[in-house]
């Protein structure tokens, strides 16, 4: 009797644990190892939209997520100083129809309280830093800061763009400063106020944007604050910053948002790096997901998304192929297309949202309202060839042009 394949995975984010409870869901043997010690209340909030929903519905976890989640009504794209509607993308009864699933806002550590929650008991390694990969007599093995090492028929790196697993595999290159930097907060709310509307506003500004949204229900705004700078700032999502900060540096921006930001209590803030795509993910029986494959900018919400979409499709992959190496390929050839795509229009979106001249400005606004009159769902931020895409149909679906 031919044993079961075995999986590691390197990093237990968001990626990390969608893959290794597709896995369980198919019979795979999967061990995730994590370099944290414990598994916690960690980020802000996250835009899982439809194409993300579609595969959280097949993993069984579509009234979880629905349940920790609030559903908007519309994306709205504002004016940074007068709060002028630009584009409104109608969400809440036209995803289903349009996509087949809804579009909801959710809050990290409860996306990822509810992906956890498909692993196998034991199926996590806390506290499990990796330190290298290597190759030998047909199987991957990790080895671990501690001197452990673990070996598996395949292994995949989820462990972020900067990536222990990326770097073994194809060399040492640092991530790309962007020239943006990112506040985030999250702000505590006693249910829905007049200062921010039930939408994922967009404000645009010169040399930057903010996004605003609900969280938990109502019970919480998520602020997700980019703006252009010629300092690095540092990649890490806890680095500690304040509500003078953040206030200073949209000063003149509309009154809603200076109520919004006054209420901020932990703020903090990181830059913005990428990498662009690339040309293999793979190499023997080692791969790569989500951040550690495709790091890309949040401007089209997909960061997440992109790494719930790998990680159903390589299970998917796995489970059809008798042998690993194809399905790596085959999972790669799915999947490269798509993120490649999404990672260099969400550079273009930041450029789009953060026009500084008033002419320009004044071009992109008429755009979105002439392309508004004949489809909303191809103005504004223009993503219906996102939300279209079932990563969840066999073979997965290509996007819609």
């Amino acid at each position: 009797m031919q044993r079961r394949l075995r999986v590691g995975i390197i990093g237990g984010g968001i990626g990390g644990a969608a893959l290794a409870g597709a896995l369980a869901q198919r019979g795979i043997e999967a061990r995730l190892y994590e370099r944290a010690p414990a598994f916690g209340q960690v980020g802000a909030g996250i835009q899982m939209t439809p194409n993300a929903v579609k595969v959280i519905r097949a993993l069984g976890q579509w009234e979880a997520l629905r349940d920790a989640s609030f559903l908007p009504a519309a994306i709205v794209g504002r004016n940074w100083r007068t709060a002028r509607v630009m584009f409104r993308t109608p969400l809440r009864d036209e995803c289903p129809k349009l996509y087949g699933a809804e579009f909801f806002h959710v809050h990290r550590a409860d996306l990822h309280r509810i992906l956890v929650g498909l692993l196998p008991e034991n199926a996590a390694t806390l506290g499990a830093r990796c330190t290298g990969i290597r190759q030998e007599r047909g199987v991957a093995v990790a080895s671990f800061e501690d001197g452990r090492e673990a070996e598996a028929d395949v292994i995949v790196g989820a462990d972020g763009i900067h990536s222990t697993v990326r770097r073994d595999l194809f060399g040492e290159a640092p991530p790309r400063f962007t020239g943006n930097m990112c506040w985030r907060a999250v702000v505590p709310v006693d249910g829905p106020v007049d200062f921010v509307s039930p939408d994922s506003s967009f404000w645009m500004g010169p040399n930057g944007h903010v996004v605003t949204y609900y969280v938990r229900g109502g019970r919480a705004v998520n602020i997700v604050a980019v703006l252009e700078t010629k300092d690095w700032v540092q990649e890490s999502w806890n680095v500690p910053s304040s509500r003078a900060e953040l206030t200073a540096g949209y000063a003149g921006w509309h009154e809603n948002l200076q109520t919004l930001f006054s209420r901020t209590d932990a703020v903090f803030k990181w830059g913005l790096f990428d990498r662009d795509p690339m040309a293999a993910w793979s190499v023997g029986r080692v791969t790569l997901l989500g951040d550690a494959a495709h790091p890309m900018l949040p401007f089209l919400s997909q960061g997440a998304a992109m790494a719930i979409e790998d990680a159903y499709v390589l299970a998917d992959r796995l489970a059809a192929e008798a042998d690993p190496t194809v399905a790596l390929r085959a999972y790669e050839a799915l999947r490269r297309p798509r993120t490649a795509r999404v990672q260099l229009e969400s550079r273009e979106r930041g450029r789009t949202y953060h026009l500084a001249s008033p002419i320009a400005q004044l071009r992109r606004d008429v755009s979105y309202w002439f392309r508004s009159l004949i489809n909303p769902h191809r103005s504004g931020i223009q993503t219906n060839w996102v939300y279209s895409y079932d990563a969840t149909a066999a073979p997965p679906l290509r996007e819609a042009a």
